[in-house]
């Protein structure tokens, strides 16, 4: 896309946000991973023992969806479901030590990403960029943080 065409400010943003995404789609490829199964490896590292819905709320998606990913997952070795307290009905979700070993250093890749990104700005302009999008979003739906 070039440049010149993108008038808006919201399609500014977009292509900042694709910028990141490719940074990280880049960083994912080279583990054989999809974007989503890399997201939804770093939530089980940062909430182990979610359950499937949990999941689903925390990576934006539906429960089948999740279920795909999880058993691809699951395939690889990279995570596993257990059941706890006897419920069959009910089963916690874990990423496996490849799991965590395969997606560590994502979070790393993802701020050297965030800032080659940022680098045109100096830190008072990051500051306003972060205050004006904190304001903007402050009354937009809320995503579920995991």
């Amino acid at each position: 896309m070039d440049p010149l065409e993108l008038t808006t400010t919201l399609e500014l943003m977009r292509w900042a946000v694709w910028a990141q995404r490719k940074a990280g789609e880049d960083w994912i490829r080279t583990r054989e991973l999809s974007f989503e199964q890399s997201f939804v490896l770093g939530c089980l590292v940062r909430s182990p023992g979610a359950i499937q819905r949990d999941i689903a709320q925390m990576t934006r998606t539906t429960a089948a969806s999740v279920s795909g990913l999880l058993q691809g997952l699951e395939r690889r070795g990279l995570v596993e479901r257990r059941t706890e307290g006897g419920d069959e009905r009910s089963k916690r979700v874990y990423a496996t030590a490849a799991g965590v070993e395969l997606i560590d250093g994502l979070d790393t890749a993802m701020a050297d990403a965030d800032e080659t990104i940022l680098a045109p700005l100096d830190q008072a302009e990051r500051n306003t960029l972060h205050a004006l999008l904190a304001k903007l979003t402050a009354e937009l739906p809320q995503p579920t943080r995991s």
